[in-house]
């Protein structure tokens, strides 16, 4: 069966956009401009470009992350930090590791340039994190103007993945389970980076088991044909809303050209930067 091309650009910009959590340095840079630790770290470089949001928007529009987890990071990070730090850090930080991962100047700007009518042209309808990043400016650095359209899209596709959730009738945190019955990401992985217990964690694999998503043993659980259908089913609204939300405005000849040019560096940063077992399930 042919891939959608809305996954296709996914799986190409996922890894870059995703250099920002796994590379060297992250949390260092989240203390040099006066946060605490990783995770207040991607809290707020995450957020920044939301403003100085509170626990419980990010909460909503991460979808996923526990709420007390979410609630140790913000809003103590806007009182340590500026969001216009926060973003010229990030920012940095991901420019340096992707250049460290082979970024070249001429391929980044050239993926830039096809990737902006779809940038310019999409639909920010219920879609925040995608609006809040397609408002930043891009810069003269091709290299981080690449990094900052990758994460304006991703967000586009993510804030439509949350929404094709809600439309199923699927929690944020229901959600983690069933991608780890899917054999996306392994459990503790997945749980740890998330903020849940083993008891919360096994409350949610008992509810999903009990509406017919999930079989086998607790700590194994597998997904029925049920559940199996019910993820197809999202992730293809995903990709038609990532589609015809966005990235439409792509010829195929330029959706080619982006997958086939930036492949060199999405296999370097997946050989080097991001873990093949990781929280964003994309590694395997």
């Amino acid at each position: 069966m042919a891939i959608h091309p809305a996954r296709r650009i996914w799986t190409t910009l996922e890894p870059i956009h995703d250099v920002v959590y796994f590379g060297a340095g992250v949390k260092e840079a989240g203390v040099a401009v006066g946060l605490r630790g990783y995770w207040q770290t991607y809290f707020a470089f995450r957020a920044a470009p939301l403003g100085p949001v509170g626990p419980g928007a990010v909460t909503a529009v991460f979808a996923g992350f526990h709420p007390e987890m979410v609630g140790k990071a913000l809003p103590d990070a806007w009182s340590r930090a500026s969001v216009s730090d926060c973003l010229a850090a990030r920012s940095a930080l991901a420019t340096g590791l992707l250049r460290s991962a082979g970024a070249a100047d001429p391929v980044a700007a050239r993926a830039v340039d096809l990737l902006l009518p779809a940038l310019r042209r999409a639909d920010p309808t219920g879609r925040p994190l995608f609006a809040a990043n397609a408002d930043l400016p891009l810069g003269d650095d091709p290299v981080a103007a690449l990094w900052q359209v990758a994460t304006a899209l991703r967000e586009h596709r993510g804030d439509g993945h949350v929404a094709a959730l809600v439309a199923a009738g699927v929690s944020g945190p229901r959600a983690l389970v069933l991608q780890v019955a899917a054999g996306k990401v392994t459990e503790p992985v997945l749980r740890n980076a998330r903020g849940w217990s083993v008891p919360e964690w096994a409350a949610l694999v008992e509810e999903s088991r009990a509406a017919g998503l999930l079989t086998g043993e607790p700590h194994a659980p597998i997904l029925t044909g049920q559940g199996a259908d019910l993820l197809t089913s999202v992730e293809s609204v995903t990709d038609v809303a990532a589609w015809g939300g966005a990235l439409s405005a792509l010829t195929p000849e330029a959706v080619e050209e982006v997958v086939v040019s930036l492949a060199p560096l999405v296999e370097a940063v997946r050989g080097s930067i991001v873990p093949p077992d990781n929280p964003v399930g994309t590694g395997r």
